[in-house]
């Protein structure tokens, strides 16, 4: 007989019920995940990032193929704060599940308004995901997360009371660096990664494909990038609370970020092939410990370290 399997996980100071979340962009703003199954039964719903003010995104065409994943320059579309506030959260207390808001901003005062506004978000809320992977119009339009200085000045914009986590960007020389910086300025965790600058050609009209011309590439393409991200963070913090995002569409993807060192994984782009894929993941993830006889998930994490 198959022993019980205990698969909660603390990121920071926070316990979840088990490591598998949605990864922000994916899954909506809300609940439109719930119509394929209970969004509850997951770690947490991490939404779509959101400004303090709605916001129009890109031009299209916004998203596109590419090899092991897609592309996408939606441009963090959002409504906004305050709307989703009104309409969402509600929504999402009356699911049961557990949420983690995303939030971004062009200037660190942005941050500091959109974080102002979680401030009365009730429990089910539980961590604030500052998305560092957005340009800093006081930066030469240069990612918050390409700089050690500006990394730190919006994480510590965005203290809400709150536990906040720095989505970081791989596109940096020393992701090290840049989490040092997230820890050190107040982030609780580290949610690696982010997509990876990229462009497709369209041949037939001769120009990029998206209409803002970049994007970001996710999806399998990019798990070897997240899985050392992920296990540079954990030799380099030992201590820190790791999320670990990028390309995980199996158990197998699962396992290999929790002994890489993640406390917790997102489940992105796996979605949009099937949306009940962050649940699949999470089974997967149960029938492994339960065929290998671990009982808890503190025997896999970090485990790649010897």
């Amino acid at each position: 007989m198959r022993g019980a399997v205990d698969l909660s996980t603390r990121v920071g100071s926070v316990v979840f019920k088990n490591p598998v979340m949605t990864a922000a962009g994916t899954s909506g703003h809300g609940v439109e995940l719930a119509a394929f199954f209970d969004i509850a039964s997951l770690g947490a719903i991490v939404v779509k990032s959101l400004s303090a003010e709605p916001f129009p995104g890109n031009p299209s065409p916004r998203v596109v193929s590419a090899p092991g994943g897609m592309l996408n320059s939606v441009g963090l579309q959002g409504p906004g704060v305050r709307a989703w506030m009104e309409k969402d959260v509600p929504l999402l207390e009356a699911s049961g599940a557990d949420v983690i808001v995303s939030i971004w901003g062009r200037r660190v005062e942005d941050f500091a308004r959109a974080a102002a506004m979680l401030r009365d978000a009730p429990p089910c809320v539980k961590a604030v995901e500052v998305n560092v992977s957005c340009p800093n119009l006081d930066d030469r339009s240069r990612m918050f997360a390409h700089s050690t200085s500006a990394t730190a000045e919006a994480i510590d914009a965005s203290r809400c009371g709150l536990p906040l986590w720095a989505k970081l960007s791989p596109n940096v020389a020393d992701i090290v660096e840049i989490a040092a910086a997230a820890l050190h300025s107040g982030a609780e965790a580290l949610v690696l990664v982010n997509t990876v600058l990229g462009m497709v050609i369209d041949e037939e009209h001769r120009r990029p494909s998206l209409g803002a011309l970049r994007g970001g590439l996710s999806g399998p393409a990019i798990r070897p990038v997240a899985l050392r991200a992920v296990y540079d963070c954990r030799e380099a913090f030992p201590d820190a609370a790791l999320v670990g995002v990028g390309g995980i569409a199996n158990g197998h993807d699962a396992v290999s970020f929790l002994l890489a060192g993640a406390n917790a994984i997102e489940v992105g782009t796996a979605t949009f092939v099937d949306p009940r894929a962050p649940l699949m993941v999470m089974k997967a993830l149960r029938r492994f410990c339960q065929r290998e006889r671990v009982a808890g998930l503190s025997e896999l994490i970090g485990m790649a370290h010897g």
